[in-house]
């Protein structure tokens, strides 16, 4: 008895269990090792990695936009207009101490001397004084001192496009209108550009000086006239400038601002920026229905330890804690790679874009990161935490009987808390209401969809399966595969939905993505017109198009054009006061360029009202236009046309495509002809053949009308294609990450049903059914449930997509029964593929393990 008190009392007395944070981590260490987190780790890590790459994206062009305001406006604050500066204006600034620069910008045509070949090119010439620039500093490449910070009079500089499509060199000598220049410097960065993605026409810079001697400058040219000015007064001095432009209705003067420079290619960006960010918006979702499926899977597959847990007297706070922080160190951990994936992505999109987008960008800011942190710790939060919580909370008994039992308050109000801060996450994605809500409504209401007829179909099964006799007649494989679904409803129901919800996603952007790679390239075919030709005079008019049929031109836009301002709306006079909105305001206060013509344009599309030939006093407006005016159907409109008073009726709404490069009008009379009106012609066409004879038909259009301005776009049609390749290239990429989640989503749908089935398959195997057998019940059930889910998928992708396409990313829809063929055909063979590469290993158990498998679960 001694030695026995003895011996005991050597034992220790007291015992000091791990800390939650040491078991969470040995736990993490043995579960990533097993791979039963890796599923949940790259859902994880795709969504933050596409949020983050877009948000990175984004980030980085705002603040480089901020960063540069001042130069690319050219001072602290900047008057353009259409005539020279007002002279209130000048005085004005003047009384506010302000350091003024002025600058004259506008299209022309260079050419060279004739012992040089003669070509023409467009050009957009920008005279500027003594003081430019205000802000930064032109720097050329060559050479890469220049004498000055101006051209010196006689003197021009010129962009490296110019010098590369006329075969320049420095010295050489370039024709302006009635004066010739020697090309004195080659610009490298010119500060007030323009915050713009392009600029179509290559620059020459001249000293104001020259400007008079050129005679470009005619009574009917368009030319910007602009006063930039800085000082410790500049904000005070536009406040004071817009109330006087405002009181004296002042017309075409303007304070210019980084919103008034909007690219020819916005349209084509903004659809891009657009589906980026529902790529990532639908990853995120997509990734929620993969977190909640792998958490479920989890909580499934360790219901034998938290019992072991339980029995041995652990609390229910410790096993939720240890569980719910391994979950969370798992999850930030995968969503510290995405963020980190998403900056290398990110990098990637700038290359795709170069040429776009600066490569002098700030360095990416921490917001976007922490948005990508954010929305990891919320998809953790709303779909992985409640079943584990939910596994912690149950008694002992229920745990070994394999039930989760009822749902628990504290699960519902965590989950509750990460779907909310998820849908805030998903909010800031978006940056579009519109975009938002109809992804985020779609998304759910498709799931409660799902759910409903997966259960009702399931429900209709089980009453269809025969009875008695009658089961002889069906095949045998048929017969336990849909009594097997039948049997489970619950786990087909989760099942269907969870492959629907990542199949509805694919085939949305699938879908989208086409319809916007179509309407991109439509657009702006490879076909296009390459040279557009002005200022043709009526009476040369059948002669002009006697040339282009002579030289094999065929198809061609051919318009009447005169220009226009706004004068009054209802009988209203326009009052620029009335409109809070800049771009309203400038188009309220611009002079328009109007035509005339009896027939709809083919590359134009009503969507408002409606268009009737030669319909007198009707007039056609641009659906952008109106809606930024406040305009609608039977609205009167007048128009000042060289002092003359035209005035009809908004008879019908058209829908554009300016990056089509094609002839296109804001305002469109549907008449073959308008009284004492008095118009020129405007031709755009493409030369059949080389640019030889390109080059030939424009000498002899040359020669034989000297008056008209002939402009070759042929670099900025290479440039707008380049830009749509660009963008669709940008697309894409961020289109796999999507791509990717939706193959983790059928994973993780198949694999939470992997235990299931190898109960049942142990089952049928020791009750004598051959593999052969099983592996034909297999197929049927996964081709089923991927038919299934791909009908429901096609249903609503078509849905949602077309609310999307017309509300969201303004373009036509067109019905098609294409996308049920394409998501049904999909989701079977994707669900066969990946429920063979899963369940392989059940099938392939020997028949005691698998009977030893079912005894100890």
């Amino acid at each position: 008895m001694s030695e026995q008190a003895t011996g005991a009392a050597a034992l220790p007395t007291t015992f000091k269990a791990p800390s939650v944070w040491r078991l969470a981590l040995r736990q993490l260490w043995r579960d990533w090792r097993a791979g039963e987190l890796r599923l949940l780790g790259l859902a994880v890590l795709l969504a933050v990695a596409a949020a983050t790459a877009v948000g990175f994206l984004s980030d980085r062009l705002d603040r480089g936009l901020k960063r540069d305001a001042a130069q690319l406006l050219g001072g602290d604050v900047v008057v353009a207009s259409d005539q020279p500066t007002p002279a209130p204006l000048e005085a004005l600034a003047a009384q506010h101490g302000l350091r003024l620069s002025r600058t004259v910008t506008f299209p022309s045509m260079a050419r060279l001397p004739d012992d040089l070949g003669g070509d023409t090119r467009l050009v957009s010439v920008k005279a500027v004084d003594d003081n430019y620039p205000l802000r930064g500093q032109v720097k050329l490449s060559e050479p890469p001192a220049p004498k000055s910070r101006q051209p010196q009079p006689g003197e021009v500089w010129v962009d490296p496009a110019l010098m590369q499509g006329l075969g320049l060199k420095l010295g050489d000598t370039l024709w302006l209108g009635d004066s010739e220049f020697a090309v004195a410097g080659v610009i490298d960065v010119e500060p007030d550009r323009g915050a713009g993605f392009m600029n179509f026409a290559p620059r020459v810079m001249l000293n104001s000086a020259d400007l008079a001697a050129t005679g470009l400058i005619q009574p009917a040219s368009r030319v910007t006239y602009r006063m930039a000015g800085m000082g410790p007064q500049a904000k005070d001095f536009a406040k004071a400038a817009r109330a006087a432009i405002e009181q004296q209705a002042v017309r075409g003067v303007r304070l210019e601002s980084l919103e008034a420079n909007r690219s020819e290619m916005q349209q084509t960006l903004d659809r891009a920026g657009k589906f980026l960010r529902l790529v990532a918006m639908l990853s995120a979702l997509l990734a929620a229905v993969a977190v909640a499926l792998a958490a479920r899977d989890f909580a499934a597959r360790h219901l034998d330890d938290c019992a072991m847990l339980r029995v041995l007297g652990q609390p229910q706070r410790r096993i939720a804690a240890v569980y719910a922080l391994e979950f969370m160190l798992a999850g930030l951990l995968a969503a510290m790679a995405g963020v980190l994936v998403g900056l290398i992505a990110q990098q990637g999109f700038v290359a795709l874009l170069s040429g776009l987008v600066s490569a002098d960008l700030p360095a990416p800011g921490a917001l976007p990161a922490v948005l990508g942190l954010g929305l990891g710790l919320a998809l953790l939060v709303g779909f992985g935490l409640p079943p584990v919580l939910q596994l912690a909370a149950v008694p002992a008994i229920r745990v070994i009987r394999r039930d989760f039992g009822a749902p628990r308050a504290s699960g519902l109000i965590v989950g509750g808390l990460g779907v909310a801060g998820l849908a805030g996450v998903l909010a800031l994605i978006a940056d579009d209401w519109m975009l938002g809500g109809i992804t985020l409504a779609g998304f759910g209401i498709a799931a409660g969809c799902f759910a409903l007829l997966a259960r009702l179909c399931v429900a209709l099964l089980r009453r269809s399966l025969p009875r008695g006799g009658s089961a002889a007649a069906w095949p045998r494989w048929l017969l336990l595969a849909t009594r097997q679904v039948s049997a489970r409803p619950g786990l087909a129901v989760v099942e269907v939905t969870s492959l629907s919800l990542g199949l509805l996603a694919l085939a949305l952007l699938v879908l989208l993505r086409t319809d916007l790679i179509d309407a991109w390239r439509s657009a702006t075919p490879a076909q296009a017109p390459n040279r557009f030709v002005i200022n043709i005079q009526p009476d040369q008019a059948a002669a002009f198009r006697g040339a282009l049929s002579q030289a094999g031109v065929k198809d061609f836009d051919w318009y009447p054009m005169f220009r226009g301002r706004l004068s009054a709306i209802n009988g209203e006079p326009i009052k620029l006061d009335a409109y809070t909105d800049p771009q309203a305001r400038r188009l309220a206060e611009r002079e328009f360029n109007l035509s005339h013509s009896a027939q709809l344009p083919s590359h134009n599309q009503v969507t408002g009202g409606q268009w009737v030939d030669d319909e007198a006093g009707g007039l056609s407006v641009e659906a952008g236009l109106a809606k930024t005016l406040g305009l609608k159907l039977g609205d009167s409109l007048r128009f000042d046309v060289a002092g003359q008073a035209l005035e009809a009726r908004v008879s019908s709404l058209r829908k554009v495509e300016w990056s089509s490069m094609r002839v296109n009008f804001f305002v469109l009379f549907p008449n073959a002809e308008l009284a004492n009106i008095p118009s020129t012609h405007i031709a755009a066409y493409r030369v059949p053949g080389d640019a030889a004879a390109t080059r030939e038909l424009d000498r002899r259009l040359a020669r034989e009308f000297p008056n008209i301005t002939a402009i070759d776009v042929t670099a900025q049609l290479d440039q707008v294609q380049g830009v749509i390749n660009q963008v669709i290239q940008a697309v894409q990429a961020l289109f796999l990450f999507t791509l990717a989640t939706g193959l983790i989503v059928l994973l993780a749908a198949l694999a939470s049903t992997r235990e299931a089935r190898a109960r049942e398959f142990a089952l049928m195997r020791a009750l004598g059914a051959q593999a052969r057998l099983l592996r034909q019940v297999q197929r049927a059930e996964l081709l089923g449930v991927g038919l299934l889910a791909g009908v429901l998928a096609g249903g609503s992708a078509t849905v949602i997509g077309a609310l999307l396409a017309r509300r969201v990313f303004d373009f036509a829809w067109q019905p098609s029964p294409l996308p049920f063929g394409l998501t049904a055909g999909a989701g079977a063979a994707l669900t066969l593929l990946a429920g063979w590469w899963l369940l392989r290993g059940v099938l392939q158990r020997p028949v005691v393990a698998s009977l030893r498998a079912a005894t100890t679960e």
